[in-house]
């Protein structure tokens, strides 16, 4: 797909890009070699490829769920401004 230079001058101004009128021309050209690269990439059979959460096949490391801190909820409330209920009572910031 080949971009024009008044379609690169309305991608640009839809990004509020400023650009010098003598790069638009290398724009246009990037601009089209990356579509290019999108259309190449979306034509690619992938019917037999599993999905991957992370590009390397890596597992995330997961700590045990434990606790590892005694609770304070009571010391915290007896130092808050206010609570009741067991809640925090804050000042109204929206209507």
């Amino acid at each position: 797909m080949s971009l024009t230079a008044d379609e690169v001058k309305k991608i640009a101004h839809l990004a509020r890009l400023g650009i010098d009128e003598t790069d638009i021309d290398a724009y246009a050209s990037d601009l089209s070699n990356m579509l290019d690269l999108m259309t190449q990439m979306g034509e690619t059979n992938t019917d037999e490829i599993q999905p991957m959460a992370h590009p390397m096949d890596q597992m995330q490391r997961l700590r045990p769920d434990v606790v590892t801190e005694k609770n304070q909820r009571e010391h915290f409330q007896s130092i808050a401004p206010q609570t009741e209920a067991g809640l925090y009572l804050v000042p109204k910031v929206l209507d």
